[in-house]
């Protein structure tokens, strides 16, 4: 059975296909994971230029195409004027199965459903969110005839449902957007290797912004300071528009602001060894699609102390290996801390790691993959 994983996000950087694929491993990390047994996995990527390349055992077209300049209200606009050298590779393909990424496109999902009408087409949520209510119709339009939607949490599906963007019975699916190959280490080499402490060291991996909201986690871990060892936080980020706010918060108390490290962006090699580094990852993000940094934490057997939505709670098994509290509520937060805190220890992490095993390596993402296509195979 021949898939074909296929996406439309150009980069933005325009940089050329062969930098791509050191910059987006996933690209054909995920399609390796689903390959074996029956199914066969071509990736067809949106780009600056035409290039076929074989990587990781993953044959990967990348096909010259341009966004559609159609306004939005042209809901009856030709399907296949977009993104029309996509579907048309993709139809000399001739798959079984087109596996397409992202809601967010609903010209070019139709155009696959118009063109392949023959090819179930099963569409992974990647942290798309409800359309504003003056484009619900064209994404109703778009992902009418789609057999399937794929979300990390099948809980991430119902506001879609439930303002009808998606049409009620379509299949759905519980598959995680990716994974990690971090692994576990050994903590106190770790530590000597970043220089990070704390007991506990808790680690902040995201942007500073609205949505992951670093001032709830902050005021929660000041909040844990009095009953605690001796607590550090670690924030590592990139974007920062809520760097002076955040600041602010710091400086605010000379005490406080002793424990808490903004270092600021960092390869990617070094996350690893950071988070091996840490007793827990800490984050409040309102809303996420999946949740990268979490996943990687739990391939470390870090603990990840994070906000109850669908997502997290998907990764945490229901807070079974790692804490969850309501979003924007620090204090909860900082309850969660101290009681996570007073029970670590290597039966944790090696749980977390188990569970990582389990449910969320590219092993395990690769089976779920397969089930879902022979599945949608199988309803064709």
């Amino acid at each position: 059975m021949l898939v074909v994983h296929v996406s439309c996000h150009l980069d933005p950087a325009g940089r050329p296909p062969e930098e791509l694929l050191a910059a987006w491993p996933t690209l054909t990390d995920v399609a390796a994971a689903a390959q074996g047994e029956d199914v066969e996995i071509t990736v067809l990527q949106a780009a600056e230029r035409d290039l076929v390349v074989n990587h990781g055992g993953v044959a990967c077209h990348f096909v010259a195409e341009r966004p559609s300049r159609a306004p939005a209200r042209l809901i009856g606009s030709p399907p296949a004027a977009v993104g029309r050298r996509l579907v048309e590779q993709t139809r000399r393909l001739g798959p079984a199965i087109v596996h397409f990424h992202g809601l967010r496109f609903p010209f070019q999902i139709r155009g696959f459903t118009a063109g392949l009408r023959q090819t179930p087409v099963l569409v992974q949520e990647h942290k798309d969110r409800v359309p504003r209510v003056w484009r619900r119709p064209i994404h109703r339009w778009g992902l009418r005839d789609v057999a399937g939607v794929a979300f990390t949490a099948r809980r991430q599906a119902d506001p879609f449902l439930a303002q009808r963007v998606l049409r009620p019975g379509v299949s759905l699916f519980e598959i995680v957007e990716t994974s990690s190959r971090f692994a576990p280490g050994d903590r106190g080499a770790a530590r000597t290797r970043t220089g990070l402490v704390g007991d506990p060291c808790l680690v902040w991996i995201g942007h500073l912004n609205a949505n992951k909201d670093p001032l709830t986690v902050l005021e929660a871990v000041r909040r844990a300071v009095p009953h605690l060892r001796d607590p550090h936080l670690w924030c590592v980020y990139r974007h920062a528009p809520l760097y002076d706010s955040v600041m602010e918060h710091i400086h605010g108390d000379v005490a406080w602001s002793r424990r808490v490290h903004l270092i600021g962006e960092r390869p990617h090699a070094d996350i690893e060894h950071i988070l091996r580094a840490a007793d827990f990852l800490v984050l409040g993000s309102h809303e996420e699609g999946s949740g990268f940094a979490v996943i990687e934490a739990l391939a470390c057997g870090t603990v990840p102390l994070v906000t109850d939505i669908p997502s997290f709670r998907r990764l945490t098994a229901d807070g079974t290996v790692g804490g969850l509290a309501p979003p924007g509520d620090p204090e909860r937060f900082a309850q969660m801390i101290v009681a996570w805190a007073n029970r670590k220890g290597r039966d944790m992490r090696t749980a977390a790691r188990a569970w990582f095993e389990r449910q969320l390596s590219f092993e395990a993402l690769g089976r779920d993959l397969r089930s879902a296509y022979r599945s949608l195979r199988g309803g064709a």
